[in-house]
């Protein structure tokens, strides 16, 4: 655990406190819930496409939990924007570990990759590749 850890969890932290991109757009293309019953997070993505119905516009999250999926569903509603809707089906959790910075331990993993997993069941139910009520790392 050197300075880069805690540089880390001074971002988490932050993220926690201060979440980027929190609350409801009011015209998202696709809004998708999810939960992790394990730890009950809970969290809605909201995702706005461009008119090209590829590029992701903009992105809102919203919901309760953990510091961990709180500051992951933060950092990935800023990381996703200007990327396509392919690029965030293509992500799995070494990105979200990547973009945490810190190893998160295998208990916590499904807190990390909540927001990812909602934002790629919505954008597949929108597709129309899923059909799903809801997401759960359960599942």
């Amino acid at each position: 655990m050197g300075l880069g850890s805690d540089m880390y969890r001074q971002q988490i932290l932050d993220h926690y406190k201060n979440p980027r991109n929190y609350g409801e757009l009011e015209d998202p293309t696709f809004t998708h819930i999810g939960e992790n019953p394990m730890c009950g997070d809970e969290i809605r993505m909201d995702v706005k496409l461009a008119e090209d119905d590829e590029t992701i516009e903009r992105v809102a999250f919203s919901g309760d939990g953990c510091a961990i999926s709180q500051a992951s569903a933060s950092m990935l509603s800023s990381e996703l924007v200007g990327k396509n809707v392919d690029e965030l089906l293509e992500m799995d959790r070494d990105d979200v570990v990547d973009m945490l910075g810190v190893d998160i331990s295998p208990m916590r993993i499904k807190c990390a990759v909540l927001a990812e997993k909602v934002a790629q069941d919505g954008a597949e139910i929108y597709r129309g590749e899923l059909d799903k009520e809801k997401t759960s790392t359960e599942d």
